[in-house]
């Protein structure tokens, strides 16, 4: 996509209110009339920076202004914006675009975050309560074939948990069985 089709996305969000003051327009038009090759004249840049002209008005000229000129000029613009406001560059809607190379494509970050807002600990605190609910359900219950069924489960556990551990939950269950 090029830099004038990119401008002309972005011109509503630049142009709308309070995102760009008047001192970073005045830089941005400076260094446009400073750079190598000169992309701004003096008269140019001194009309983009008339003060009896709204910001929004002066702006808008200017982004039109620079589309007409051409690919090179917008592409200075851009570098201009990302030299004296970098997060508003990288909030551009162009930028995001460009971030996404297939629009229809799912957004991760957002996805991930969606799913996983609660985190980690959150997780680990509810497989704690109920992993210590289970025990609590085969270990307490005074029904002999609550036993025999922890039993079962805790002989294919070899896998899931060392056999140090298994062995003594299988003498807690036997010594719980003979009471």
């Amino acid at each position: 996509q090029s830099y004038c089709h990119r401008l002309q996305h972005d011109m509503y969000f630049l142009t709308s209110t309070s995102r760009l003051n008047e001192q970073v327009v005045d830089k941005i038009i400076l260094q446009l009339n400073r750079v190598y090759p000169q992309i701004l004249t003096n008269e140019e840049a001194e009309k983009f920076r008339n003060p009896r002209a709204s910001l929004h008005t002066r702006l808008s000229d200017l982004l039109k202004h620079l589309q007409k000129k051409g690919d090179r000029h917008c592409q200075e613009f851009y570098r201009a914006l990302q030299i004296n406001a970098e997060q508003l560059f990288n909030d551009l809607p162009s930028r995001k675009i460009l971030k996404t190379p297939d629009p229809t494509e799912i957004d991760t970050d957002k996805e991930q975050y969606m799913l996983n807002d609660r985190g980690p600990v959150f997780f680990l605190a509810c497989f704690s309560v109920a992993a210590g609910l289970a025990l609590f359900w085969y270990c307490c219950n005074s029904d002999t074939k609550v036993v025999g069924r922890a039993r079962r489960i805790l002989g294919f556990s070899p896998i899931i948990i060392g056999r140090h551990v298994r062995n003594i939950c299988m003498l807690y269950l036997e010594d719980i069985s003979r009471d």
